[in-house]
């Protein structure tokens, strides 16, 4: 059973075979060619940096990244921030991996039920679609527990239907600022601008990606998954078509992933607000995965710079 978790180490902690998941290896060398490794450790708490000083090549080709490990070390202050020495690391098979997978902090029960009743609200067909798509037990399940990202933001189980939910409440606001707003439009958009997701990430330590999201990508996944239930039953076309806009220019821009920019005015709120959470989320998260106290963090992925709490 996992007892030490990365949120609680503190600045002198000894480590003796205490299971973390490793994260983003990096081989170097020394200036007198000795190889060495940085990485990152992380558990559902949180995450921290380390080194491995003259790395055996057994332990490079043995714990690669997305692997869990056995760590022995101990937890040292470097540039005012904290982190893992390591002095041995060993593959290891947990019985389960639910103290390394991160969870949203709402409840799954919770936001499938806020969800359920969102759909209800929703005028027909827009309704009976999302019902079909959305609701069916299993697709529900898979939908509840996706991770929105791997990394960068909401990349937790549940993270997804997080994520859908909190751009449905910014749908929300702007109807209130914006009378020329198909609410019921944008809403649906923001529930299924992602759906493609559920086939993108194993659940499984590091969410890898599948082959689907690497072949297909979310936004095509998607695609098909809302025009196939559309067609099904016989949705009308300028409605499907203005459904499918919000999906394919979700991201904003060709640049980031969109195969084409919003044109409609739903598009691009849908856009925004999908930007705004994951940026949101994508700060706080940072923040809340660093051990320590520090008024600043590490360097931000995502920012490109430290951030200050």
């Amino acid at each position: 059973m996992k007892t030490v978790f990365a949120k609680t180490l503190r600045n002198g902690d000894d480590l003796f075979d205490q299971p973390f998941l490793l994260l983003e290896v990096t081989q170097r060398k020394t200036r007198d060619d000795r190889p060495y490794i940085l990485f990152d450790l992380s558990d559902k708490t949180g995450r921290i940096g380390g080194v491995y000083w003259n790395v055996p090549d057994s332990v490079i080709e043995s714990c690669p990244a997305g692997q869990v490990v056995l760590v022995t070390g101990n937890v040292t202050t470097y540039n005012q921030r904290l982190q893992v020495v390591a002095v041995d690391l060993q593959p290891f098979e947990p019985d389960s991996m639910a103290d390394y997978a991160p969870s949203s902090r709402r409840e799954e029960n919770q936001m499938t039920s806020e969800l359920k009743q969102i759909i209800s609200e929703l005028r027909e067909p827009l309704s009976t679609l999302l019902t079909k798509i959305l609701l069916k037990p299993l697709f529900l399940r898979r939908y509840a527990q996706a991770p929105a990202a791997k990394m960068m933001h909401h990349a937790c189980i549940g993270g997804l239907l997080e994520h859908s939910l909190n751009v449905v409440q910014y749908c929300h606001l702007a109807s209130k600022l914006y009378s020329d707003i198909d609410l019921d439009l944008l809403i649906a958009g923001a529930l299924l601008h992602d759906v493609g997701k559920v086939e993108a990430y194993e659940l499984a330590a590091a969410f890898p990606m599948t082959n689907n999201e690497r072949l297909v990508g979310h936004i095509g996944t998607g695609l098909i998954i809302v025009d196939r239930a559309a067609r099904e039953m016989d949705l009308p076309e300028p409605l499907l078509q203005e459904l499918l806009h919000i999906i394919v220019a979700s991201h904003g821009t060709r640049e980031w992933g969109s195969p084409e920019p919003p044109r409609t005015l739903e598009a691009v709120l849908l856009s925004q607000f999908d930007l705004l959470d994951s940026r949101a989320q994508g700060f706080l998260d940072h923040v809340a995965a660093e051990p320590g106290d520090n008024e600043w963090t590490s360097r931000s992925a995502m920012f490109g710079h430290e951030l200050k709490r």
